[in-house]
């Protein structure tokens, strides 16, 4: 789209079009490694690995600075050496040993190809919540589907509940089967509204934050939940009930499949 002999709306949209620019031509300097099959595999799990760090050191940083502990879900608990890098191991591995070798059927069959010009950011923003919403709706029917069939929750979901009070690294301490589910989820997604390349990654990037602050078992005054209005983000302190209780909360984020099937918890209720 150019700006050029061009109407009044499509002089917005090339501005909302110029504004992401600078980053798309930013990022598509790295092309080679974009295009490579290997890129999928690294940014989960640097991105991953990144957004949990800030966890774990908070974790540890809970021993000497009790202050800390006013924003844990659970004050007394702080994972262990033998609990934290078990969850990294598995993560890692899962990664090499099966999301590579998919990564790579996907990339030898279909390589990427990178547009030139970087998405309107209002339909960036449009994308990245549609893809929310859809996953929260997909994630929902599976994860209810995995707890109220007992085959399902003990051959795949179990592992994930192994840890009673969650923690960051935990986040992707699964079973291959529910880590390739949710990988299936994501990306049907941006394939199905036909996100701009930019919007995927930002839309991976946003999806893998919420997650693992969904786990992280801190409840900050700027935490996700707290941002969003009126209940509609259940965020960690909806999730860490869910983990407690098992029958409540399948939601990954939002909270209104649970109101309609009447499988919402709240801490209020729960106190009572």
């Amino acid at each position: 789209m150019s700006c050029q002999n061009s109407s009044d709306p499509q002089v917005l949209c090339s501005s909302e079009q110029l504004f992401l620019q600078p980053l798309w031509d930013h990022l598509r300097s790295w092309e080679p490694l974009i295009q490579s099959p290997f890129f999928p595999v690294i940014f989960s799990i640097t991105t991953y690995v990144a957004f949990c760090l800030p966890f774990v050191v908070l974790d540890i940083l809970c021993s000497w600075v009790p202050a800390l502990r006013r924003y844990k879900i659970h004050p007394d608990f702080s994972p262990s050496a033998r609990q934290l890098l078990p969850c990294l191991g598995q993560t890692l591995y899962q990664h090499v040993m099966f999301v590579f070798p998919v990564t790579l059927l996907h990339w030898a069959s279909r390589p990427a190809l990178l547009p030139h010009e970087a998405p309107e950011l209002l339909l960036l923003l449009h994308h990245i919540v549609f893809c929310l919403l859809l996953f929260d709706t997909e994630f929902f029917v599976w994860h209810l589907l995995h707890h109220k069939v007992p085959w399902l929750y003990r051959t795949f979901h179990k592992v994930h509940h192994q840890n009673p009070s969650s923690f960051a690294l935990a986040t992707q301490y699964m079973s291959v089967w529910e880590l390739f589910s949710l990988g299936f989820f994501d990306m049907m997604n941006v394939t199905l509204l036909g996100c701009h390349p930019l919007t995927s990654l930002t839309f991976h990037v946003v999806n893998i934050w919420l997650s693992v602050e969904d786990h992280s078992g801190y409840n900050f005054p700027w935490s996700t939940h707290r941002l969003v209005p009126f209940g509609w983000y259940g965020g960690v302190v909806h999730h860490d009930l869910h983990h407690s209780h098992f029958n409540c909360n399948f939601a990954p984020y939002f909270t209104h499949w649970d109101k309609i099937l009447g499988t919402l918890r709240t801490a209020s209720v729960t106190a009572r």
